[in-house]
């Protein structure tokens, strides 16, 4: 079964790293954490939470048995941000921040990196614009130099700017390759409209229209203190963390709270059948959720993990095992800020694809009727089961504090969460889909055979030529 994660703010990633062999997530096994612990001042896993008078927001969770540091640093902009006419600038943007700044060349800038042993990732997303790195906690604060350094003095290289201009077209002429990549183009564009539904990729005509100058608009607009979230864990003091970010960060740029409104999504109830080439029919589905701060929020996790929560799922034993209709099936959700999707997807023959419509929707639409306390059960595990082994890694404790602070403004503790997935009962799963029902749908077929059961002849047909 092809699983997909849930996702706030869906990006494309980069990582950059010729870190030696840290122990990125490990724990402490050969010596007491009690004097660590006590070194840190706080006890241990006990978030806090704070606003720097220049505007920055940070949490950190010290976790003093750990080998590692590890922090996100999220500015609040992402494609959502974009000019029309410049789309794909943001990812352009994040490209070429480390191409050379006012005093490092691009070289020097990644050996400094390598030298602390860096592990590096950036992302562009929907609202966001992520660099998350894992170091060893001693060069914490040569890290946040090294960042707010990226962040704050980019110079934009004219060769780098072309450089990556032109990858990013090559990455759009290999995505015609990619079918399910260009499903999640298309149903991404459908569902949420022309401002949240953007790709990171852009277009070819919109790329064509970069240069250096629509870069630094775009970083003089949004690179502000007001616009950035920071979450920290591991072995690391909270006044450590303050320092350093108070040192390298004051000063930088606009201190107003800015970034986090809702943007509206613009739902497009409708069946669109996009012509190409292929020996699989690929179907993507969807339907309005709810968002991650709704109270309805672990209701409709734990609907998901009955559909396609592993290979017990509805969908994979229904589906797959038992009428064999499909190569892969899947149920996953998204949640930008104020809004949420589900999403229901598969790969099948052309001639078995209005009946592999046909029974996705209906396996969502019978969890009503026929739902048993062993699935419910065995649903809610597998999340805490998720939940608390996360919490084993230092990167991912960082990435959900960040989410937390990017969705509530708060850290919610592991323990919250889990009491209200384990409290969701079968009479919350049936009122939750018949409050969320499944009559207004988003359908994006790709393949060689438009659907029949969802109105195919009447769909909207567009022809893409196969490479």
């Amino acid at each position: 079964m092809h699983a997909r994660p849930a996702r706030s703010d869906r990006c494309s990633l980069r990582l950059s790293t010729n870190a030696p062999n840290l122990p990125m997530d490990g724990a402490r096994s050969s010596r007491s954490s009690g004097g660590i612990e006590r070194s840190l001042g706080v006890p241990m896993g006990e978030t806090v939470h704070e606003h720097l008078s220049c505007g920055l927001e940070y949490g950190v969770i010290p976790l003093p048995d750990r080998h590692v540091v590890s922090f996100q640093i999220r500015l609040l902009a992402g494609t959502s941000s974009e000019p029309p006419r410049t789309l794909g600038l943001s990812r352009v943007v994040e490209e070429t921040l480390d191409k050379g700044t006012e005093g490092y060349t691009a070289r020097e800038l990644a050996d400094a990196f390598d030298a602390i042993g860096a592990g590096r990732q950036s992302g562009t997303g929907r609202e966001t614009m992520t660099f998350t790195c894992t170091i060893l906690p001693e060069h914490f604060e040569r890290a946040i130099e090294l960042h707010a350094e990226l962040l704050r003095r980019p110079t934009f290289p004219e060769e780098a700017v072309s450089v990556n201009v032109q990858l990013a077209k090559q990455e759009l002429i290999a995505l015609d390759d990619d079918a399910q990549g260009i499903v999640d183009k298309l149903i991404s564009r459908q569902a949420y409209g022309p401002v949240l539904g953007r790709h990171a990729l852009g277009e070819h005509e919109t790329l064509d229209r970069i240069a250096r100058a629509d870069l630094e608009a775009y970083w003089r607009t949004h690179f502000h203190a007001g616009r950035i979230i920071v979450s920290v864990a591991g072995a690391i003091e909270p006044a450590r963390v303050a320092d350093a970010l108070t040192k390298h960060f004051d000063g930088f740029g606009r201190s107003g709270r800015e970034g986090r409104g809702v943007i509206p999504i613009e739902f497009t109830p409708r069946t669109t059948h996009h012509d190409k080439a292929l020996e699989q029919e690929h179907i993507a589905i969807c339907w309005p959720g709810v968002d991650a701060a709704h109270d309805e929020f672990p209701v409709q996790q734990v609907t998901l993990g009955i559909l396609s929560g592993g290979m017990s799922g509805r969908l994979f034993t229904e589906v797959r095992e038992k009428r064999g209709l499909v190569y892969w099936v899947s149920a996953w959700q998204e949640t930008p800020r104020g809004a949420g999707m589900m999403f229901l997807g598969a790969s099948t023959t052309p001639e078995r694809c209005d009946r592999t419509y046909e029974t996705l929707l209906h396996e969502v639409d019978r969890l009503a009727d026929d739902i048993t306390q062993d699935e419910l059960d065995r649903a809610i595990t597998g999340i805490v089961a998720s939940q608390e082994t996360r919490g084993d890694a230092t990167r991912a404790r960082c990435g959900e504090l960040a989410t937390d602070l990017f969705f509530f403004g708060r850290p919610i503790p592991i323990e919250e969460k889990v009491a209200k997935v384990q409290a969701v009962t079968i009479e919350d799963i049936r009122r939750y889909l018949t409050l969320h029902p499944r009559d207004r749908l988003c359908v994006i077929t790709l393949g060689p055979r438009p659907l029949e059961a969802a109105g195919g002849s009447a769909a909207k047909a567009t022809r893409t030529a196969s490479r």
